[in-house]
């Protein structure tokens, strides 16, 4: 863990940058909802007292800087749209929150825990709305109306992924006949669109070379897909104090990519097993071990931790695929590298 430490401090110039910037977004537009965002943000807690300590790691606003640096571009102007993808991510945190029930984010209370689902789904829209705002002050820095144009069909577009990942996340937790292809589709909407959107962001304010930017795209996909099967091995056999989130994946009985693999390839009783567990309407500690057992005797850990190194190569071609000398990839490589190594 030192070393990731270390690495995510090396990054904080760039997280500095970019949470002075949603500050003054977020500020800029006064609502009765900020106290909410700023709550959902870490800035204050629920009575309004500043708070020291930040939540967020900013992994796709970083992503988007560096995206931009590595190909030359100036990352000072193109603030505002590394921070519009830290609000779309909140946006579909506040919502998702409330979608899947969950009590604690960060170890605090969620926002629909403290204000109810109404209000949460109002912080939410405010985020979202608070992204194209955000966007239009790129014309501040120089950027032309064209170009600010062509961020907000991306940013759109991977919303849309976004959206329909969401979908059919909520879609298979009724099912157990989803393959591990449907997962991935799944997967590819709801975390990799917004990290792939992110990476060819970056590129697109710092070049005009289509296929450079469709790397650096394609990249962020690859990459978006390691990190998330990552965030479901954590959500199976990581700790609680290290994630920050509430209770075991499989008390929920949340179809990640463990859980698909084993509802595939299981065979006899214990595919009978899983099926007789999961059409339960709540799961208890003794059906989460034997869970558990069953994902063991099928190996579907190793097997997710190869998926998600498969990805995190397929990333790494694609990043060389632009071109640019070790040198300029470097930081871009060394977050990767992170994103697949963390244990929170």
């Amino acid at each position: 863990m030192g070393m990731n430490n270390n690495l995510l401090e090396s990054f904080n110039p760039y997280r500095d940058k970019v949470q002075a910037t949603l500050k003054d977004i977020i500020d800029g537009h006064p609502s009765s909802l900020n106290p909410i965002l700023r709550y959902h943000m870490g800035w204050q807690d629920e009575n309004g007292t500043p708070r020291r300590e930040e939540a967020g790691k900013f992994i796709r606003p970083i992503l988007c800087l560096l995206s931009c640096q590595a190909i030359g571009g100036d990352i000072s102007r193109m603030l505002p749209a590394a921070a519009a993808l830290e609000l779309i991510h909140n946006f579909s945190l506040i919502h998702d929150d409330i979608q899947d029930e969950s009590n604690e984010r960060h170890h605090q209370p969620t926002v629909w825990s403290l204000w109810g689902r109404s209000q949460a789904i109002n912080a939410g829209d405010a985020m979202f709305t608070l992204v194209y705002l955000a966007l239009i002050k790129l014309r501040e820095k120089g950027i032309s109306y064209e170009i600010i144009a062509g961020c907000t069909d991306m940013l759109s577009t991977a919303c849309l992924e976004l959206c329909q990942g969401q979908y059919l996340d909520i879609e298979y937790e009724t099912r157990l006949d989803i393959t591990v292809q449907d997962y991935l589709e799944m997967v590819a909407g709801k975390t990799a669109a917004l990290i792939a959107v992110s990476t060819a962001l970056g590129a697109y304010l710092g070049s005009e070379d289509e296929k450079v930017i469709n790397d650096f795209r394609l990249f962020g996909k690859e990459l978006g897909m390691a990190f998330q099967i990552g965030d479901d091995i954590l959500g199976i056999w990581g700790t609680k104090e290290s994630t920050g989130k509430s209770a075991n994946d499989i008390y929920k009985k949340k179809k990640t990519l463990p859980v698909v693999y084993a509802l595939q390839y299981s065979k006899g009783e214990e595919w009978k097993k899983l099926e007789k567990l999961y059409l339960k309407e709540y799961i208890e500690e003794n059906d989460v071990i034997q869970v558990m057992d069953i994902l063991n005797n099928l190996s579907a850990r190793e097997y997710a931790q190869k998926l998600a190194a498969q990805y995190y190569y397929q990333a790494l071609e694609q990043l060389d695929a632009t071109g640019l000398d070790k040198t300029r990839q470097a930081p871009l490589r060394k977050i990767a590298c992170f994103l697949l190594e963390r244990d929170y």
